[in-house]
C-alpha cells in the first residue's frame, strides 16, 4: 500500500514539474517585442465587428506592437490603425501550464495601470496559446455569438 501511495505521489510531482518547465520555456520565448499581424475568424464568413481586450475594435489591434517582459510578467501594447487612438495599454500576464502535457496552455492576461500595480476594472482574460515559436505566436479564443461558438484567432510575428 505504501508503495502505491509513493508511486502516485511521484507521478503527480513529476507531472507538475514538467508543466512548470514548459510554462517557463514559453515565458522565455514570449519575452520581447511582437506585432499582431492579423485577426481572423476561422469558420465564419460573416462580416462582424469584434471588440477585444477592454472594448478595443479588432481593426485597431491589427498592426499593434506588443512587448512582453518575462522576468516580471508585465507588458504593454500600442493600439494602432486608421481612426484609432494611438494609446499604450499595460497588462500583467502569466502562462497556465496545467494542460502542458497535452501540448496546450493558456495565457492569463489582466489590464493594469501604467505602473502595473493595480488592475484596471474587474476584468481578465484566458486566451488559448495554440502556437509559440521564436518568431510566431497564435492566440485563439472561442466565445458565443448568436448562440454558436465563434473563434477569434490572433497571429503575431516577432
Amino acid at each position: 500500500m505504501k508503495k502505491i501511495v509513493f508511486l502516485i505521489l511521484s507521478v503527480v510531482f513529476l507531472v507538475s514539474c514538467g508543466s512548470s518547465k514548459v510554462a517557463n520555456e514559453a515565458r522565455a520565448t514570449m519575452n520581447g517585442d511582437w506585432q499582431l499581424t492579423s485577426i481572423t475568424y476561422p469558420g465564419n464568413s460573416q462580416n462582424v465587428q469584434v471588440s477585444l481586450l477592454n472594448d478595443v475594435p479588432a481593426r485597431c489591434l491589427e498592426g499593434s506592437t506588443w512587448n512582453f517582459i518575462s522576468n516580471n510578467n508585465t507588458g504593454s501594447y500600442v493600439v494602432s490603425g486608421l481612426n484609432c487612438p494611438s494609446e499604450t495599454e499595460f497588462f500583467i500576464w502569466s502562462i497556465d501550464g496545467s494542460n502542458a502535457a497535452m501540448g496546450n496552455y493558456d495565457l492569463m492576461f489582466k489590464p493594469t495601470n501604467s505602473d502595473h500595480k493595480s488592475v484596471t476594472g474587474n476584468t481578465g482574460y484566458r486566451i488559448n496559446l495554440t502556437h509559440l515559436s521564436g518568431s510566431q505566436m497564435t492566440w485563439e479564443q472561442t466565445v458565443s455569438f448568436e448562440g454558436k461558438p465563434f473563434t477569434i484567432k490572433m497571429n503575431f510575428n516577432k
